[in-house]
């Protein structure tokens, strides 16, 4: 017989963490009020039960005992001189000594060591009392007071209790206790009955009580939810949800949540408040600045210009100071219009709305990258529909211009760059993606905010000022759609994706 192959031995290595457990899953306060509930009055109706079936049996058995000692006494004047089971000097006749009682009586007489038993039956026969049975119950009627004693067989339990009769003999009679048994059995199983269907019921009067009780906190839950749901991290914020008055009395417990809640969003919309009139200082004053710098920056620049190309014979390093300062003038021009134009989208404008051909953008964004960047080579995939969205095409274009630079000036040469068009599922998705070294993992969750550059090792030329992604970000988060950015080491993917 072949013998099953045993099952391999499984070794974690030891700078491999153990499976964590499986959190074990926490009932809720409505279940744990309503099992609580239950549970209590399942104990109450058990304690209830088991009081009231001892205390019946404890009745019927002090009425069956005055039963059995009157027909103790019946038998003792059966058997003594003159009476129907007076035996003389032998043993008496167990049928005459259970005269006058009731069917299923049984009878033992013992005299000198020996003894005779008898069971009364009625007319249509019944069971027997065996000699071994009628030593058992001699054997437990020792004490002279009522006792249970099971019999075995068809008989069963019964109360037995031993007397001595007038001629020095012992006399033993047993009454059936199947009446009381069966007295308490049905009581017991009523109260089971009872009990059940008093549990059932308990539980869902205290599911509708419960639910409607914790209502309120119900009502403070989802006015949290609602809280949360709000975008709390930009733009003026009114946040005017509040906990309904009716559920913010001081005088219950869920009163009391309600009411902390609503002092909590209380001080969180000061605090937005106050947050957003410092941004919108700062957003002024940036505007401003930008504004009032365009100026001087404008005449540094034409007078550089005009210094350079005046003609005048000039020292070579005067000639090549006012170059930079031309050159400097230009670049800082630049910032100034970007931070210029972040500010105006921070609110809300310079956003235009028309019907925009992004299979037509792609494809002359795509034509002059690769005129910039001979030296990459530039994937375009389209699909064979036009894909046109809602949108400020300007805008739009500088956001494609934006990645497609940041490929071409962040990679090295020979990179593949794949610029794609789809739209997937109520949304239209232009995706850029390289095969460079990619995006140090540091800088990935903050890539998008003003300022922030890569790792100088990864681009080949001078960095950037740090606002051309978050430029692109603002253009897209005013068109309702979104950016995002897949980065590990030979492949980098950026996914503008945008309502259709």
């Amino acid at each position: 017989m072949t013998q099953p192959a045993a099952a391999p031995d499984v070794t974690i290595p030891a700078d491999q963490p153990a499976p964590a457990p499986r959190p074990r899953r926490r009932w809720t306060l409505r279940r744990r009020l309503v099992v609580g509930i239950v549970a209590l009055l399942a104990v109450l109706g058990a304690a209830i039960g088991t009081v009231s079936v001892v205390t019946l049996e404890s009745v019927l058995v002090g009425q069956f005992d005055q039963q059995l000692r009157s027909a103790v006494s019946v038998s003792r004047t059966n058997v003594g001189p003159g009476g129907p089971g007076y035996g003389g000097e032998g043993l008496p006749d167990p049928r005459a000594v259970l005269d006058k009682q009731p069917i299923g009586t049984i009878a033992v007489v013992e005299r000198g060591g020996l003894s005779a038993a008898g069971i009364l039956v009625g007319p249509d026969g019944g069971t027997t009392f065996t000699n071994d049975q009628a030593e058992l119950a001699m054997a437990a009627a020792v004490v002279r007071v009522p006792v249970t004693v099971d019999l075995g067989g068809e008989l069963g339990e019964y109360r037995i209790l031993a007397a001595a009769t007038e001629s020095g003999d012992t006399l033993l009679v047993g009454l059936p206790m199947a009446d009381v048994n069966a007295t308490a059995a049905a009581l017991t199983t009523a109260i089971v009955l009872v009990i059940l269907a008093g549990l059932i019921l308990a539980a869902l009067a205290a599911t509708f009580i419960v639910r409607v009780a914790l209502r309120p906190l119900q009502r403070v839950a989802e006015t949290v939810s609602h809280v949360a749901e709000l975008p709390l991290d930009r733009g003026e914020v009114a946040l005017s949800v509040r906990v309904p008055e009716g559920d913010t009395d001081p005088g219950t417990e869920v009163g009391q949540v309600g009411a902390a809640v609503n002092r909590m969003l209380g001080h969180i919309g000061s605090a937005l408040e106050a947050r957003q009139a410092s941004e919108n200082k700062v957003r002024r004053f940036v505007a401003d600045a930008s504004h009032e710098l365009r100026t001087p920056l404008a005449s540094i620049r034409g007078y550089s210009e005009l210094t350079r190309r005046g003609g005048h014979e000039l020292p070579e390093d005067v000639v090549y100071s006012i170059g930079r300062i031309e050159s400097e003038s230009l670049r800082m021009t630049d910032l100034v219009e970007d931070l210029l134009l972040l500010a105006r989208l921070d609110e809300g404008r310079e956003i235009r709305r028309a019907e925009v051909d992004l299979t037509l953008m792609l494809i002359d964004a795509v034509s002059d990258a690769q005129a910039a960047g001979p030296d990459h080579d530039w994937q375009l995939d389209l699909p064979e529909e036009p894909i046109t969205v809602v949108g400020d095409g300007p805008r739009l274009q500088q956001v494609v211009v934006n990645l497609l630079t940041n490929a071409r000036v962040h990679t090295p040469e020979g990179t593949t760059v794949r610029i794609g068009l789809r739209a997937d599922a109520g949304e239209t998705v232009v995706s850029v993606a390289d095969d460079g070294p990619g995006i140090p993992e540091s800088i990935v969750p903050t890539l998008f905010e003003r300022f922030v550059r890569g790792d100088a090792s990864r681009s080949r030329k001078a960095g950037s000022s740090g606002l051309g992604l978050a430029i692109a970000a603002a253009i897209v988060q005013a068109h309702h759609g979104r950016i995002d950015v897949d980065s590990v080491p030979g492949a980098t993917e950026f996914r503008l994706v945008l309502p259709s």
